[in-house]
Order: structure tokens, then sequence, then C-alpha cells
């Protein structure tokens, strides 16, 4: 799985409701970014669905939503209709903790926390034009999981910037910063993707 230019005009979320398929199409800043094949890795899969079902479980009966790709975030930079919006993102997971911000196309407004889980061909998109893009739009928390070198690094918002990543390995328990209460058991993710077989990608 590839991440690559759509072409060199500037879209809008407009345009993108003509062209982008169901997963991995993407604007930033104007410029679309389209997934080529083959889709994520079964493991991909594995560690994106464990941290799901962990978030889930944690914030059952809670005002806090979790979500799991696909799922459209507008993120618009002002009170431009969404027609207008540059920037659609889809995190392989993300909490929101403002119901207003869900309707029927999604999310609109950044959410609270979100987790891309990095394959090799995608991680220097995800870390070198998507962190500026969370930055931006003031995402409190942003963890890139790199499950083959058991790593997250973790972005926290703080005057609006994030600062050099904080990086913690895939053990025991780690907490969420923006979501009181919750935290993710690395143990248990790491030995459920180990019994797909495959090291993620």
């Amino acid at each position: 799985m590839t991440v690559t230019k759509r072409d060199s005009q500037r879209h809008t979320y407009g345009d993108y409701l003509i062209w982008s398929r169901t997963y991995g199409d993407e604007l930033l800043d104007g410029t679309a970014y389209v997934r080529e094949p083959p889709s994520p890795s079964w493991s991909h899969q594995g560690v994106a669905g464990e941290l799901y079902h962990q978030l889930r479980s944690a914030l059952k009966g809670t005002r806090w939503r979790v979500c799991i790709a696909p799922l459209d975030i507008r993120l618009p930079k002002a009170n431009e209709p969404d027609e207008d919006v540059d920037t659609v993102v889809q995190p392989d997971v993300f909490i929101s903790g403002d119901a207003k911000k869900i309707d029927s196309r999604g999310l609109r407004g950044s959410p609270d926390w979100l987790a891309e889980v990095l394959s090799p061909s995608t991680a220097r998109h995800d870390r070198r034009r998507k962190i500026p893009v969370y930055e931006r739009a003031g995402v409190p928390e942003v963890w890139l999981i790199d499950f083959k070198q058991r790593t997250t690094a973790i972005y926290r918002l703080s005057a609006g910037c994030y600062g050099p990543p904080t990086t913690v390995g895939l053990q025991g328990k780690t907490q969420l910063t923006a979501v009181p209460g919750v935290s993710i058991d690395w143990d248990s993710l790491v030995a459920e993707a180990m019994d797909t077989g495959e090291p993620a990608t």
C-alpha cells in the first residue's frame, strides 16, 4: 500500500465527494492523495482493531465516541462550508467527545485523540505530511504506532504546537492524556496482532 498524489490540481471536499473511494483517499491542504493497492495487511488491521476494541470497551457509557477507519474527518480552516473545506483525513482510529461535530458525513472538526498505524510505505506520509495538518487543526494528541519497531511516537499539543514526540515501547500500559481514565494495554495488543501470523506492515 502506497500513497501518491492524485494530480497537480487543488481540490476541495466538493471535488472529493465526486472521485474519492471508500477507503484511503485524503485531502491535505487541497492536495489529493490516493492509496494504491494492495489494501492494508491483516496484521495492520489487527493492531487497529485491537486498539479500537480496547478504547470502545473503556469508553462504553460515556460521552466519548470511538471510530475506526474508514470515516471522513473534515478539518476546516475557518467557517467555510463543507464543499470548500480543503482537508479531509481518515486516521486509523480516533476519539471525539463532542457530539455536535458528528454528522451523516463523518466528523467536522478535530477529534480529541487519534492514532495512525504506520506501514513502511506510508510512514513518511503520516509523519511528514499529516502531523503538520493535525497540528494546524488543533488535534490535542496523536499516536503514531510502529508495530514493526514496537514503538509509539506520541505528539501532544502545547500552546498550539507539537514539540518533539515522546516515544514509548509497546509494553505495559500507556495512558491517554486527552481522554481521562483510559489507557492502552500493549501486551494484549501485541499478542492479538501476533496471532495474525505476520508482522504488521
